[in-house]
């Protein structure tokens, strides 16, 4: 599975998108655009490929940690709209996030029992990224009160599409941790994923007082 940075020279550019490749013809001079197809037909058996060039079943670890790493990058990029419309300060931190996932979703799909150096140098990830997400965990976190009960989901749109995204990023840590335990992944995604839930549940928590929207805190109910 290729980066796009590594490919912004060449006009056949391979995006990856779950664990399908498509290819994009972009146009040469004055000859005609290639109109790509979305379609591929080579997943109708219910096989995919991997980075390094293996089948496995589409129920494989590898491609459920990839759907849900994908589903996490859908659900943030909603609550970043969210974001953007209440003129919140965080919408780059967000769509570099989405960028960050694309680079997870390329380390997943290159499984370590089958990926050669050339795969492990094209697809690995940078614990750099886990620092900066703390970073911005302790900026938003002095802004905020102290937790002393638990919060519902709440707080405005922005807030509770951030709280959505983060119970899918819990659940994206889950799979991914199965392959962790197979050592069939990079260790180091499982830490950015850890580290991301923390920082969307703070987000968002930051999000409903930047709106001056009240937290729901939780009240148990009787019978």
């Amino acid at each position: 599975m290729l980066s796009l940075h590594n490919l912004q020279h060449i006009h056949t550019v391979i995006i990856p998108i779950s664990s399908d490749l498509y290819s994009f013809s972009a146009p040469k001079g004055n000859k005609a655009e290639k109109i790509p197809k979305i379609y591929t037909k080579t997943g109708d058996k219910g096989y995919s490929s991997t980075y390094t060039g293996e089948r496995r079943p589409k129920d494989n670890l590898v491609f459920e940690a990839l759907g849900t790493t994908d589903e996490l990058t859908s659900a943030i990029g909603l609550a970043k709209e969210f974001c953007l419309d209440a003129n919140l300060q965080c919408v780059a931190e967000l769509e570099k996030i989405q960028c960050r996932l694309q680079d997870i979703g390329s380390n997943i799909a290159t499984p370590l029992s089958s990926a050669r150096e050339s795969h492990k140098v094209n697809t690995s990830f940078n614990e750099d990224s886990v620092q900066e997400l703390e970073q911005w965990i302790d900026k938003y976190t002095v802004q905020l009160p102290p937790l002393t009960s638990f919060i519902l989901p709440s707080g405005g749109k922005a807030s509770a599409s951030l709280h959505v995204a983060r119970a899918v990023c819990r659940r994206a840590e889950r799979v991914t941790f199965k392959l962790l335990q197979t050592g069939e992944a990079d260790s180091r995604v499982g830490k950015y994923l850890n580290r991301l839930s923390d920082y969307l549940f703070t987000l968002a928590r930051y999000a409903a007082k930047a709106e001056g929207r009240p937290e729901t805190i939780y009240t148990r109910i009787n019978p």
